[in-house]
């Protein structure tokens, strides 16, 4: 379908074929007509009713792309003033030329496990879907060309570079050309030469976040500063009053280990600091693909790829053990980190990127995705359902996306329930584990409670210890 619209006096041509369905098509060409300057900046859009009639299409389709955009910080809405094109600075036409930057959350490390395990990281690895990986497997290594098995290069499998930079475009908003994606040894790898290519200066980070990923910075030469977090994200308008800090290292579409989202008005500060300054956003989608009550939001990084370094991993989508990560970065970081990255680091096996490419290309990783979905959403339904019927004094935040909850405890509790949650057999961490110690103390008590790690058959076990270490109600 190609329509027009001319509502407030305005033509505007929108092409709304390609796969997807209408709402795809139409998110696809109003974030293509922003992006090109076809709608500046303060224009105002027509009612959801206006342009449904305009284009011929349900007017639930056009409410839902525009509630989909303010998300994603490409529009804003505002009461009594309708729907805009969201505010952006202005860039100079001119860049500095030594502009050098980094990226971030991923893959975690934990120590021994008890009975079941509720620490944040690790996916469902009983779930790996094996037959499917290795049908993967065998067609990809049956048409792998002689040179896939030599020592391959820094960027990874040219075959994996464009079905990524095709499903992240698809899936996550992405704006992923083939040539500025960079597959790495998982997400720490991306990290580490992330901070070596900034060099000097410092680095904004959440106030609650992982420590290792603090510690990568840190051996870098990055010194780092919190910034504050709370039920909308982190306070990226902060950024604006920071001294020599280069990148912001941000989980925008789940906050981790908060779980919300970043809210639609601290995307685009985030985006217009890093432009205005000549810095840059590390945008860490470690688990971007479970959303459950609504669409996902979009990356980040479509707002502005030259400003925006998109890391993405398969630790929580498929398995750690596969240590498959990738980056799209900038036009002006891709042969820096390249060059930096041919240094001696370690390559991804070329055939696990292969039989990756292959899994993506074939659809299977779709269909892993859309399996995985239904199963941790029934799991999470399970929780809130087990802590309103056993625990109705816990109040659970953070679930409708990712892989965990965030459970509110009473005021000076936190502790004791870890300790009494080890008592029975969980390993689980409390909310304060992921603060910067550089962070002021949060008056706030919580658990990080991972439901996606155990494996389905134990789960009711699981929520049955759970119960039991949680404060009796009052």
């Amino acid at each position: 379908m190609e329509n027009s619209w001319a509502t407030f006096g305005r033509d505007l041509h929108l092409d709304l074929t390609g796969p997807g369905g209408l709402r795809a098509a139409l998110l696809h060409a109003l974030r293509d007509a922003v992006r090109s300057g076809r709608l500046a900046p303060g224009t105002r859009l027509p009612s959801s009713r206006s342009l449904a009639a305009d284009l011929g299409i349900a007017r639930n389709t056009v409410a839902d792309a525009y509630a989909e955009l303010v998300a994603e910080g490409w529009l804003s809405a505002r009461q009594g003033s309708g729907t805009r094109v969201a505010d952006r600075v202005v860039l100079p036409r001119a860049l500095p030329a030594a502009t050098r930057r980094g990226h971030g959350p991923g893959d975690a490390h934990r120590p021994g496990r008890p009975r079941f395990d509720l620490t944040p990281g690790t996916p469902d690895i009983s779930a790996f879907p094996r037959t499917a990986w290795l049908a993967a497997a065998r067609r990809a290594l049956t048409a792998a060309p002689s040179e896939a098995f030599g020592y391959g290069t820094p960027a990874g499998r040219p075959e994996l570079r464009a079905v990524l930079a095709d499903y992240l475009a698809r899936a996550r908003g992405v704006r992923a050309d083939p040539d500025r994606v960079v597959v790495c040894t998982g997400f720490m790898q991306a990290l580490a030469l992330l901070s070596r290519l900034l060099g000097t200066g410092r680095l904004a980070t959440e106030a609650y976040g992982l420590d290792f990923h603090r510690g990568v910075l840190q051996r870098a030469g990055l010194g780092t500063v919190p910034l504050t977090v709370d039920e909308h994200g982190a306070r990226t308008e902060e950024l604006a009053a920071l001294d020599d800090v280069r990148a912001a290292l941000l989980t925008p579409a789940h906050q981790f280990p908060t779980g919300v989202p970043l809210h639609p008005d601290r995307r685009a500060a985030a985006v217009n600091w890093a432009r205005a300054h000549g810095g840059y956003v590390l945008e860490d989608d470690y688990d971007g693909e479970f959303r459950y009550d609504r669409q996902p939001v979009g990356a980040l990084q479509g707002l502005d790829p030259d400003h925006v370094v998109y890391l993405g991993t398969a630790s929580k989508s498929l398995a750690p053990a596969l240590r498959l990560a990738w980056m799209v970065l900038p036009d002006r970081l891709v042969d820096p980190l390249l060059a930096l990255k041919s240094t001696g680091e370690w390559q991804s096996g070329q055939l696990e990127q292969l039989t990756l490419a292959e899994f993506i290309s074939s659809g299977a990783y779709d269909r892993h995705l859309r399996g995985m979905r239904l199963r941790y959403r029934r799991r999470r339904d399970q929780l809130v359902a087990a802590l309103a019927e056993r625990a109705p004094q816990v109040h659970v935040s953070g679930i409708a996306a990712g892989l965990h909850a965030v459970l509110e405890l009473p005021p000076g509790t936190e502790q004791s329930v870890v300790q009494a949650a080890r008592w029975q057999g969980l390993a689980l961490e409390g909310l304060d584990r992921f603060r910067d110690p550089a962070a002021p103390p949060a008056a706030r008590d919580a658990l990080v409670v991972a439901y996606g790690t155990p494996p389905d058959h134990s789960f009711a076990g699981v929520l049955d210890a759970l119960v039991r270490a949680l404060p009796p109600a009052e």
